[in-house]
C-alpha cells in the first residue's frame, strides 16, 4: 500500500515516517491483495496534543481514523489499532452484504483462526422524529449549543436542503451538506 505522509505545523522526521510505514504495513495482512489506492496520513500538533489522521480509500468504502495523545508514537499505535478494529467490523459486513458484487467479496482476507466473526448487533434502539425548522447555519449552531448536543439536523434556509452542523474536536464547527 502506498502511503502519503505529511506534517501539519510540524516536520515529519525520517524516524516518524519509517514508524508510520511500518505500523500501517500491518494492515496489509487483512487484505487478499494489498490496496492499490494511496493512503493519506497527517501528523500534527494541536494544543500540545500529538494528532494522527489516517484515510485509506478502498473500493466501495473509506477507512478513516484519528487519534490524539501526548506522544506521537503512541498516537500512531492507537490509530493503527482503531483501523484494525474498523477492518474487522467491516469484514463481516462487506463479505455478507456485498458478496455478489465483483471485486468486493475478496477484499478482506478471512482468517478464522485469528478472528471470530465480529458481527455487531445493529439494532436501532431509539427512533426520534421532529419537525425541521428552516434556519440559517448560524442559528443551527446556536440551537445545537443551547441543547448541548455535538450535532444538529436542520433545514437550511438558504439551500432548502437538509444539513447537519457539528462541533469538531478543535472546537470549531463543521457543516454536512448533501452532494448534488
Amino acid at each position: 500500500m502506498k502511503i502519503s505522509i505529511r506534517g501539519q505545523h510540524m516536520e515529519v522526521t525520517e524516524a516518524l515516517r519509517s514508524y508510520v510505514e511500518k505500523k500501517l504495513s500491518r494492515l496489509e495482512r487483512y487484505f487478499e491483495t494489498p490496496p492499490t489506492s494511496e493512503g493519506y496520513v497527517t501528523l500534527s500538533v494541536v494544543k500540545g496534543m500529538q494528532t494522527v489522521e489516517v484515510t485509506i480509500p478502498l473500493p466501495g468504502m473509506l477507512l478513516r481514523a484519528e487519534e490524539r495523545n501526548n506522544d506521537m508514537y503512541a498516537s500512531i499505535d492507537l490509530v493503527v489499532d482503531k483501523l484494525e478494529r474498523q477492518i474487522r467490523k467491516n469484514k463481516t459486513k462487506v463479505n455478507r452484504r456485498l458478496r455478489q458484487e465483483a471485486g468486493m467479496r475478496d477484499l478482506f482476507r478471512v482468517d478464522p483462526s485469528r478472528f471470530q466473526d465480529e458481527e455487531e448487533d445493529l439494532e436501532v434502539v431509539r427512533t426520534k422524529q421532529f419537525t425541521l425548522k428552516p434556519m440559517d447555519v448560524e442559528e443551527a449552531i446556536l440551537q445545537m449549543n443551547m441543547i448541548g448536543h455535538n450535532f444538529f439536523v436542520f433545514a437550511n434556509l438558504d439551500t432548502e436542503q437538509i444539513n447537519v452542523v457539528y462541533k469538531r474536536n478543535d472546537g470549531k464547527y463543521g457543516l454536512i451538506e448533501p452532494a448534488m
